[in-house]
């Protein structure tokens, strides 16, 4: 009896164990399922959500033809330039003769007349007074003088151009120069000058008797 009690408990421990242990996977394999389940229909719920389409038309650009190109030149046109204004008179052409007029003949002009030289004046003397000294020592000689004859024929100046030899002689004539020759003065296109011009003094001793 003792024994049979033994082996009833042992069984029915074990029963429960079995049954507690198929219970546990039943609920395992329930949860498991359950969670599977879920979470398929929650995948297929979100891929099957609301899809919004949208058709887009392409517009299509109408075919213009294109702009037709600038014309095209070889040179650039030149810039405008005003013509000047331009007076032209004319005069009436000569009335017919019966002498035919040639081709006129230019005669150059004649050239200006040369320059005179002073002239003595008639009648006048130009001899200067002979030194005594040199007279009584027999000086004698011709004395060329350089005199400047103003545009009244006053002599204003005078200078040896080439000595007569004696000192006193070449002095006598430039002091009778300067004192008291008077010329016709010279000209030139008819009006009188001043020149300059040379003019020979002798002195020579006459023989008196």
């Amino acid at each position: 009896m003792g024994a049979y009690a033994t082996y009833n408990r042992s069984a029915g421990i074990m029963s429960r164990r079995a049954m507690g242990f198929a219970a546990t996977a039943a609920f395992h394999i329930l949860l498991v399922y359950g969670l599977v389940t879920g979470l398929a229909r929650s995948v297929v719920e979100v891929i099957k959500g609301p899809i919004e389409t949208k058709i887009i038309e392409e517009v299509k650009q109408e075919d213009k033809p294109p702009p037709p190109p600038p014309p095209k030149f070889d040179k650039p046109p030149p810039p405008f330039v005003p013509l000047p204004d331009i007076s032209i008179t004319t005069e009436a052409p000569p009335a017919a003769t019966a002498i035919t007029q040639g081709t006129p003949v230019v005669r150059p002009a004649a050239p200006p007349a040369a320059p005179t030289v002073a002239k003595t004046i008639k009648g006048r003397n130009y001899q200067p007074e002979y030194p005594p000294s040199s007279k009584r020592a027999g000086e004698e000689g011709t004395v060329t003088l350089s005199i400047y004859v103003n545009e009244e024929g006053k002599v204003t100046e005078a200078k040896v151009e080439k000595s007569s030899g004696f000192e006193k002689l070449d002095e006598a004539a430039v002091k009778e120069a300067l004192r008291s020759w008077k010329f016709t003065p010279a000209t030139s296109g008819g009006k009188p000058i001043g020149v300059w011009q040379n003019i020979n003094v002798r002195f020579k001793i006459e023989n008196e008797r």
